[in-house]
């Protein structure tokens, strides 16, 4: 016999009548009262909310489909994705200069972030409407008639959304291990062809979550070129508003809208996300 089956004979059996330990779980008490107390009170809120009359449901109702209503909310949805468009292509711009080895580039990518992220929003977008008295004229046109409320809206959202881009690109080029593009020059891979198959790709998992909440971001931030009557989905709810004098109901639909197309931009951004993250392991 080997030394292991005469020490599992020599050691003295267990009674036959020992007890088997039990595993308690541990008693929560403190969690379960405080997830009751909670949906207590979201219960009280959801019924306050959808039983009080003062909301005007009916209305809301009325309104979320009309005509005018549509029309801004086109508006927006079209303003949001040219200004993404536009910022994107000159954020990676300016991006690939602050990254550049000339120093001109450099210094005036930096100085184009900073200045455009040191002003609001509502600034740029009221330097811009009143640029004409600055220039009266621009090539013989007189301003007034060239920037129109919905150009002004483009050009400053679009420059501060690029200011923005350019950190969240930068952030994603800076991700990609120095070593892939090592491998790449050493494979005699060409610049453009580096940076379109080997650094982009890669950098996409940084800057898809950024990009997407700031997408998120623009939508909402739409809404401010109403100061400026561009007639977005904010602008439209408001003229409707200023007549009947609706004012809550109307600003619901604005809401509940605005919470539709975040929504869907949220699941958009969930399964991009995903398939760039393939191979990570996450």
């Amino acid at each position: 016999m080997s030394s292991e089956t005469l020490a599992k004979l020599s050691s003295p059996a267990p009674p036959a009548d020992a007890a088997v330990p039990r595993i308690v779980p541990q008693r929560r008490i403190g969690q379960w009262i405080a997830a009751a107390v909670v949906l207590g009170l979201l219960g009280l809120a959801v019924n306050s909310v959808l039983r009080n009359d003062a909301f005007q449901w009916d209305v809301v109702v009325e309104y979320f489909t009309t005509s005018s209503v549509l029309r801004g909310l086109g508006l927006t949805l079209w303003l949001t994705a040219l200004v993404m468009a536009l910022g994107f292509a000159i954020g990676t711009l300016l991006a690939v200069m602050r990254l550049s080895a000339n120093p001109v580039l450099r210094a005036v990518s930096w100085g184009y972030v900073w200045l455009f992220r040191s002003m609001p929003i509502l600034v740029q977008l009221l330097f811009w409407f009143n640029i004409g008295a600055l220039y009266p004229k621009v090539l013989g046109v007189k301003t007034v008639d060239l920037f129109g409320p919905v150009t002004v809206a483009i050009i400053g959202l679009t420059l501060h959304e690029a200011a923005y881009a350019a950190e969240v690109v930068r952030g994603g080029i800076l991700s990609v291990d120095r070593g892939q593009i090592e491998a790449a020059q050493a494979l005699g891979l060409s610049r453009l062809r580096r940076w379109r198959r080997i650094v982009l790709p890669q950098a996409m998992r940084s800057i898809v979550p950024p990009a997407g909440n700031m997408l998120i971001g623009t939508l909402k931030g739409t809404s401010i070129v109403s100061i400026i009557a561009v007639q977005d989905l904010l602008y439209s709810v408001q003229l409707v508003y200023h007549r009947t004098y609706q004012v809550i109901p109307l600003l619901l639909v604005a809401t509940i809208w605005y919470i539709v197309v975040t929504s869907l931009l949220s699941v958009g951004q969930y399964y991009i996300e995903r398939h760039y993250a393939r191979g990570t392991g996450r």
